[in-house]
């Protein structure tokens, strides 16, 4: 996945958003001010921060070595993506699963004007 497309996938979900509260160089996606990916795009190796479920991350981190701890986040609930070291369609799962969570732990109305029930 190229740094292009890991934005265009970031912006498609509904209500998501762009912003670069700790610099240029570090685009955070949002979704109802909420961070569910944060990424360097210009960084090489790409990697993308993405929350996770603690218990799916402690599984994923063992599985896979391109995931590890969220690098400057609470390792708990964050992880670090080495995009290179995973198929894209994991890569798109994972951002999926990120956006997905951050959504569920908005209030009814902002998921309802997300159609997230």
């Amino acid at each position: 996945m190229t740094p292009g497309r890991l934005r265009t996938f970031c912006l498609a979900f509904d209500g998501a958003v762009e912003d670069f509260p700790f610099g240029p160089e570090t685009s955070v996606f949002k979704v109802e001010g909420k961070m569910f990916a944060l990424s360097a795009l210009d960084a090489r190796p790409l990697t993308v921060n993405l929350k996770c479920d603690p218990e799916i991350a402690l599984r994923l981190r063992a599985e896979h070595p391109a995931i590890v701890p969220g690098r400057h986040m609470n390792k708990r609930h964050w992880n670090t993506v080495t995009v290179s070291g995973l198929p894209d369609r994991t890569v798109r799962e994972l951002i999926e699963d990120s956006y997905d969570l951050v959504v569920a732990g908005l209030p009814k109305a902002a998921r309802l004007r997300l159609n997230h029930p």
